[in-house]
């Protein structure tokens, strides 16, 4: 059974930080493009990060530029997202997506809050 599951939202301050998880199972990340996306409530979903399968690049939404970073550990078939300087804006349920020619898969969100 294929799956992504995202972990490490929860409530944090502003100025705070969280790193989100997002752990494969049933096939291995290595040569996926990995998608971080966010949801607020009443807006549509939008892309923060990606990391390429191939070769490695990133890319980042202007709003996230300097403060998140993604990254994979092949070794764990694990991405992450770090998330520093968290502002209250950035509140959202937290998608990961892993993506492969026509293969596509989606986790089941992670809330993130930040309020003080």
């Amino acid at each position: 059974q294929v799956t992504l599951v995202e972990s490490g939202g929860g409530l944090v301050q502003p100025g705070g930080s969280l790193r989100l998880s997002c752990a494969a199972s049933g096939f291995t990340l290595d040569d996926y493009a990995i998608g971080w996306f966010r949801q607020a409530p009443g807006k549509e979903r939008e892309g923060v990060s990606c990391l390429s399968g191939s070769d490695g690049s990133t890319y980042y939404v202007d709003s996230v530029k300097g403060r998140f970073t993604i990254s994979r550990d092949n070794t764990k078939n694990t991405a992450y997202l770090q998330m520093n300087s968290l502002k209250p804006e950035d509140t959202a349920v937290y998608y990961c997506n892993a993506r492969f020619h026509t293969l596509s898969y989606w986790g089941q969100g992670t809330q993130v809050t930040v309020s003080s």
